[in-house]
């Protein structure tokens, strides 16, 4: 079995699942699937891989400085990304979409 044929199949095992939905298409035509946190339970495995490549991708915007992290006397972090930063986020399918401004938090 081809690596594409197989990853096509688990794409559809999780959308099955519920674990998986989509969400819309973007500009270019590219579907959209958002992972909900039914995965965790369901579907760990993914749900892990999600979480890695969340934190990696911010890591990146952060180490770009395309992210700022500003902490509150709680240390509950407050994420402030730049235009720019929102637009790469949303690129890495980090943010929905249809943001008008990205958001502060």
């Amino acid at each position: 079995m081809e690596e594409e044929e197989y990853h096509d199949m688990e794409l559809e095992r999780y959308l099955e699942m519920g674990v998986i939905t989509i969400e819309g298409m973007d500009e270019s035509g590219e579907i959209i699937f958002a992972i909900n946190e039914s995965a965790k339970d369901l579907a760990p495995e993914l749900w892990e891989s999600h979480m890695r490549y969340v934190d990696e991708s911010l890591l990146k915007l952060y180490e770009s400085g395309y992210m700022q992290v500003e902490y509150d006397e709680n240390l509950e972090a407050t994420l402030h990304i730049s235009p720019e930063g929102a637009e790469l986020a949303k690129e890495m399918g980090l943010m929905q979409i249809n943001f008008d401004e990205p958001p502060n938090n």
